[in-house]
């Protein structure tokens, strides 16, 4: 029989929660704090350019595929994906020409033409990147780690020496084992920032998403990220989910501990109880322990959040600027020269001197995100997780220390790729800061991604999607098992599926 189901939080994570439990005949209600769903994976319009405030990067396109069968559907009826090529292209801090990874074929031999002298070891590199990747989607993404028998599998007993060494040595010093080249190492390291971590301390088992760029390829959603939203929210609704904005929940409710439903403020401030055999907080976990449930029932200790890492934070601007800008390609990186002391800052007190910086030009792609002849950009700049910094804001308006960042930025990307009338040609901005993701997204810290892929807190050290001291209370999103990004937030919500199936298997479901 169907139950009774509210989920707190409408991100990736808790739309894809509605969509497949939805699916299988549960009455899901979905509770949003903010006026629209998508979570980090929102929109922001104004005067014609259209920008996606978080996602930017389609990988995994195997995750992507799965979830939409599982709904009936394919990637092909949902989505309008372009290979890009370039795949992306980067400038590096005191090197005048950038590199570019083709988007075809030729991305292997182009990576390699950094360092032609390490071909063989950088083969050897993409190699392995590709045989973890292959093996954590076979066998561990798709699991809840619940016993030892997990690890038992004979496909993952012959790795079990190689994947120990992995998870035990940083992704940088895999890297330099392969490669001395600066440029290099920063294309191969930079992967770990959108992992919510150092490549200096993450582990080097996520060398694998080297694969998915080069192997695999980079994609984009026309429409952008947000269509993706789109294709979530209409599948979970399609199947009967009730979705509701402006609804801020203000308490997990827990009798003879177990769950009992959640409380919530409405769009009038009206205090409203949603009674409810299971809840699935799809959102921060922090914030789920230290706001919504009393301390008696919380999993985790002050001291176990007090040793760990809520990941980097991030200053974004998105930009609309006036006429073309051929020198930035739809994914261009700037990759600061001091590459430890970049990392450093990004535990400091103190926003970072000279960053490396990722801007998406999506309008090289869609011509409906820009005016016409126009640019839509949009900046991700990593920095420590510090509410301090403070906040935002649209037109220059944010706080003077974050405004005067981003002017440091644009001069920065303005110098790098020759494009010395950027700041005059910029039509609309926004800016965004760690306060800003603290208050609109609960984050912890103010982390733009979530809990680092330090080795504490990956695969089966990371927080569990299920509370060991409340009947029918469970987790989904970044902050628990698989962890961050698009596609690990899909698997979160299939984990949830999984769970309520009493399936304890690694793999993947094959239908509902």
């Amino acid at each position: 029989m169907g139950k009774n189901i509210v989920i707190v939080g409408a991100g990736v994570s808790g739309l894809a929660s509605a969509a497949l439990l939805s699916a299988q005949g549960h009455q899901v209600s979905v509770l949003e704090k903010n006026p629209q769903v998508g979570g980090r994976a929102g929109l922001w319009e104004s005067k014609g350019f259209r920008f996606d405030t978080g996602p930017s990067w389609y990988l995994m396109p195997e995750v992507f595929e799965h979830f939409y069968e599982l709904m009936g559907t394919s990637v092909q009826e949902q989505l309008d994906l372009e290979r890009l090529d370039p795949g992306y292209r980067a400038y590096f801090q005191g090197y005048t020409e950038p590199f570019e990874l083709a988007g075809d074929d030729r991305a292997r031999a182009s990576l390699i033409a950094l360092d032609p002298q390490s071909k063989d070891s950088i083969e050897d590199y993409l190699h392995s990147a590709q045989e973890t990747y292959e093996i954590a989607l076979e066998r561990f993404l798709y699991g809840s780690f619940r016993s030892i028998k997990d690890f038992l599998h004979p496909k993952v007993l012959r790795q079990l020496p190689r994947l120990i060494k992995l998870l035990s040595t940083s992704l940088d010093h895999m890297i330099q084992a392969h490669t001395r080249d600066p440029r290099m190492r920063r294309v191969l390291g930079y992967p770990a920032v959108f992992l919510g971590g150092s490549p200096l301390k993450t582990p080097a088992m996520y060398h694998l998403m080297s694969h998915l760029d080069v192997n695999a390829g980079v994609f984009y959603p026309r429409g952008g990220f947000h269509k993706i939203i789109q294709t979530l929210e209409s599948l979970a609704t399609d199947a009967g989910a009730d979705i509701t904005v402006n609804a801020d929940v203000q308490q997990i409710c827990v009798e003879d501990s177990k769950t009992t439903g959640v409380e919530y403020l409405d769009s009038e401030g009206q205090r409203v109880q949603a009674d409810a055999d299971i809840v699935i907080a799809a959102c921060d976990l922090h914030f789920v322990e230290h706001q919504l449930l009393e301390p008696k029932y919380r999993d985790h200790s002050e001291k176990w959040w007090d040793r760990g890492e809520a990941g980097p934070g991030a200053v974004l601007a998105m930009v609309g600027v006036e006429g073309k800008l051929p020198q930035l390609a739809h994914h261009t990186l700037f990759f600061a020269d001091d590459w430890e002391k970049g990392f450093k800052e990004l535990e400091s007190e103190h926003l970072p001197e000279t960053p490396s910086i990722y801007i998406g030009k999506p309008s090289q792609s869609d011509p409906d995100v820009a005016p016409a002849d126009d640019e839509c950009l949009f900046f991700l700049i990593p920095v420590a997780a510090q509410e301090h910094f403070g906040r935002g804001g649209e037109e220059g308006n944010g706080d003077p220390l974050i405004e005067d960042f981003v002017d440091r930025a644009i001069q920065q990307v303005s110098d790098w790729a020759g494009i010395p009338d950027l700041k005059q040609r910029i039509k609309v901005r926004k800016t965004v800061a760690p306060a800003d993701f603290a208050s609109t997204f609960n984050a912890w810290s103010g982390t733009a991604l979530g809990p680092s892929h330090t080795l504490r807190q990956s695969a089966i050290f990371r927080a569990k999607n299920s509370s060991r001291k409340v009947k029918n209370l469970y987790f989904a999103g970044s902050s628990t098992i698989p962890g961050i990004g698009v596609p690990m937030c899909l698997i979160s919500a299939e984990l949830i599926v999984k769970e309520l199936m009493g399936k304890k298997d690694m793999r993947a479901l094959k239908e509902l």
